[in-house]
């Protein structure tokens, strides 16, 4: 862990849902693109997929100040996936469609091997646990498919909300939800620009999960920084007496 300690008393916590709890299985990762594209009849090159992600990373970025939810900032972002492994023609656009379509589906991911207990460690505690999530997923259906049920108090998607983090509003709302205050919650995510500095403006308190390990780019000093969600609960909950 890096950065700063949780400091004050923390009465909820949310949480981004992808690449947070859960990560994509092998649907959409370079083969699986290769497979969706084939079926549109457009031939990429799964070994660029890393690469190409990264490059088309930057078009999820906010647009200066729109943060409406929108289903083409996305199948855009697909669509450079697509195009940096090589892909062209007229199937790209029906290709790049069909997979943010099926991002939705819960059986395409899998969930990290650190979730269910701390998840199941701050709700025993008395943590309100909530979901604030960028996806088109049903976060319902999420909670269904991955056991989950009865741990949220709340779950707001950008998609049934009509904002996209980082606006203000998507965490107010889950702030009502919960009947808690800005200095009283605690936003946990991978985006430092989405999760983290969103939750920041409002005057929340936000925790950047970074699984790989490695360096992160641009990211404050005084942004906490964990590796595995099994350090949340030292982070968030009073130490033992």
């Amino acid at each position: 862990m890096t950065g700063p300690a949780v400091q004050s008393v923390t009465r909820a916590v949310f949480f981004d849902v992808d690449f947070t709890l859960i990560y994509p299985g092998p649907a959409f990762q370079g083969g699986g693109y290769r497979d969706f594209c084939a079926r549109h009849g457009v031939a990429v090159n799964p070994d660029a997929f890393d690469r190409a992600v990264v490059s088309a990373s930057s078009g999820l970025d906010p647009r200066g100040d729109v943060y409406d939810y929108d289903a083409q900032i996305y199948i855009d972002y697909t669509r450079r996936i697509i195009e940096g492994m090589g892909g062209a023609g007229p199937g790209v656009e029906a290709a790049a469609r069909d997979i943010y379509a099926e991002w939705a589906a819960c059986h395409h991911f899998a969930m990290y091997d650190d979730v269910p207990a701390v998840l199941r460690t701050l709700h025993a505690s008395g943590l309100k646990i909530g979901l604030i999530s960028n996806s088109h997923r049903c976060l319902d259906s999420f909670q269904t498919h991955f056991a989950l049920e009865g741990l949220f108090s709340v779950a707001v998607s950008s998609h049934e909300h009509g904002y996209l983090k980082p606006h203000p509003s998507i965490f107010e709302a889950a702030l009502r939800a919960v009947e808690a205050g800005p200095a009283e919650a605690v936003m946990v995510g991978d985006s430092l620009v989405h999760d983290v500095e969103g939750a920041r403006r409002l005057g929340m308190r936000g925790i950047l999960v970074a699984r790989g390990g490695g360096p992160i780019a641009d990211c404050p000093a005084d942004v906490t920084v964990i590796r595995s969600l099994h350090e949340l609960p030292a982070l968030l909950l009073p130490p033992l007496t």
